[in-house]
């Protein structure tokens, strides 16, 4: 029998764990075959893909963030070729799932949570008997009368075979991210997510996840994140995997977790701090709220100032970036009260902040409890809030304009002087900057336009010329300097008109040569001639004393020159400064 498992993912770079586990434990029975397309994948181009393969069985892995496009795929190919059988799974239509049947009449059947088990009997029911009623956690139609069988007892997760060793992914690994599992669960009753709905939490087999991630290096994974909710909830398991992975890790592989910091113990982070190569971990944190009765209302359990310890900690060890997350929208956090949760979680300064939205998921107890907090939401995924008791829709708006520049001029780390400077000297608090940055953004239409680099720059630059802000010669330096540092090659047309003429950049030039002194031992070191300088440099003027500040912080209002050099060996940016006489 022909079976397919397939997904469309949100990214290319995304892989689906789930159909790999389908696959492995469908073997030897049934040989399965992989495809994976992208949301952004034109629906006639993955039906026709699929049906060339001449498929009996098709599996669908399906999300909040494709089950619009698979439902198209679905109802297509059952147009070219009413014969192929169509199976659905994965959590979006594990709930609901007798509303999924009737809503989509060319699903033939929809398997229900962990699908390794259920799958497997499924395709040997098609094959042979068609005793569906014996498959547990599946549901079909008899009689045009959808039927639903009772899920079975968790599988023992020490006996799934491995995901990870097809030889048609290889190729692959380095380009992708890789997901990997070492638990399923959460402990935590968290309202607004599905993994609050299983009790427990599961382990796989710790020896054979070494091996599969030994395989994993070994064939070329940069990229491996973990997808257990909550990685360190067993502090020795946790401190056992980060040992192994400090000892046997590859040159240039990076491992992300989903963590619970305020559980996180201060012995931990020292051991990360002293032992972890730079770079080797990146940490996700779910904040979500700093509001106590919201947290409460979503049986959200949080120590916050235990998880500013962890973040700080962590931060302060300067090895591990990390990447913390919001959610507007929660039960009785209204816009003042999320000003506050943005401006505490800013305050950590994470390396990302990542604002989302509140998403009313099928299953979860927000959404069975909706109408108390008068929730207005979307109908189809992802189901996310338009408003609610405390919130209304302008609020949301005005919020989703944060998300926009934060993502373009924090996250992205393009401005880190100039925003630092902004959010503590121009503006009330991080949020005001970003709250009025992003509404500007929106009137002046740039929300729907693309931009490049330099636009960034102009566009900012044009914002705080409207907002009339003390100090712009001082922002306007930090800018320059923002831009130049993070460029590894000259740029051909900066977002400024040039400091000097010709014939004053000459001179400079000139003085240079003759003085290299003047930039200090590192510059001399380079041993730049005339040449280079003009080659592989540029020269600006600032309204303070680019030094003073990069020691101290401190501005003084003292124009100085500005040297960068971009050096064209080892592709970096070198930044020098001087007071002309």
């Amino acid at each position: 029998m022909n079976v397919i498992c397939s997904t469309l993912n949100a990214k290319y770079i995304h892989t689906n764990l789930a159909i790999r586990y389908l696959k492995a434990y469908a073997a030897p029975e049934f040989n399965i075959q992989i495809k994976e397309y992208t949301i952004k994948d034109p629906v006639l181009n993955i039906v026709t893909d699929l049906y060339q393969l001449n498929p009996e069985v098709i599996g669908f892995s399906c999300y909040i963030w494709n089950i619009e496009e698979t439902i198209k795929v679905v109802n297509l190919i059952k147009k070219v070729d009413p014969s192929i059988i169509i199976v659905l799974g994965g959590p979006e239509v594990t709930y609901d799932t007798r509303e999924w049947m009737e809503k989509i009449p060319e699903v033939d059947y929809i398997v229900m949570g962990e699908g390794e088990q259920t799958f497997k009997q499924l395709l040997a029911e098609i094959q042979k008997n068609r005793n569906y009623k014996k498959v547990p956690g599946v549901a079909f139609r008899d009689n045009q009368q959808v039927v639903i069988t009772p899920q079975m007892n968790k599988l023992d997760l020490k006996e799934l075979p491995s995901p990870y060793r097809f030889p048609e992914d290889i190729a692959h690994l380095g380009k992708r991210v890789t997901y990997i599992e070492t638990s399923r669960g959460c402990p935590f009753s968290c309202q607004f997510c599905l993994s609050s709905i299983e009790v427990g939490v599961r382990y796989f087999d710790r020896e054979k996840i070494k091996d599969d991630i030994r395989y994993l290096m070994t064939h070329g994974a940069k990229t491996i994140k973990f997808v257990d909710r909550t990685f360190n909830i067993s502090r020795s398991y946790a401190m056992e995997m980060f040992q192994f992975l400090i000892d046997e890790h590859l040159p240039g592989t990076v491992f992300q977790f989903e963590i619970t910091a305020d559980i996180m113990r201060p012995e931990v982070i020292e051991f990360l701090n002293q032992e972890a190569p730079k770079g080797l971990f990146r940490f996700e944190i779910g904040v979500q709220s700093t509001n106590d009765f919201t947290n409460e209302l979503v049986m959200r359990k949080q120590n916050y100032s235990k998880l500013c310890r962890t973040v700080t900690m962590v931060k302060e060890g300067k090895k591990i970036d990390q990447h913390l997350d919001l959610i507007a929208g929660l039960p009785e956090e209204d816009y003042a009260s999320f000003r506050k949760t943005f401006n505490d979680v800013f305050e950590l300064r994470p390396e990302e902040l990542q604002l989302g939205f509140l998403k009313m998921l099928r299953g979860t107890g927000v959404r069975l409890r909706a109408a108390e907090q008068k929730y207005v939401y979307m109908d189809h995924s992802p189901y996310e809030i338009l408003s609610n008791n405390v919130l209304s829709f302008n609020d949301i708006v005005r919020i989703k304009q944060v998300e926009d520049v934060l993502e373009k001029y924090w996250n992205d780390h393009r401005m880190d002087e100039t925003v630092e400077f902004l959010i503590t000297n121009v503006f009330p608090s991080p949020f005001d900057f970003f709250q009025q940055f992003g509404s500007y953004w929106e009137k002046q239409g740039w929300s729907r336009i693309g931009h490049q680099l330099e636009d960034l720059f102009r566009r900012l630059h044009a914002f705080l010329g409207n907002q009339k802000v003390n100090d712009l010669d001082v922002i306007i330096g930090l800018m320059k300097y923002d831009y130049l540092k993070n460029h590894k090659y000259k740029p051909r047309k900066p977002w400024w008109e040039a400091s000097f003429d010709k014939e004053k950049r000459t001179q400079i030039y000139k003085q240079i040569s003759e003085h290299p002194s003047m930039l200090g031992p590192s510059f001399i070191d380079l041993g730049l001639d005339e040449k280079d300088l003009y080659k592989h440099t540029m020269l600006e003027e600032i309204s303070f004393d680019l030094a003073l500040y990069q020691t101290t912080g401190k501005i003084n209002k003292q124009p100085s020159c500005v040297l960068a050099y971009f050096d064209p060996m080892k592709g970096r940016t070198l930044i020098f400064s001087f007071i002309e006489n």
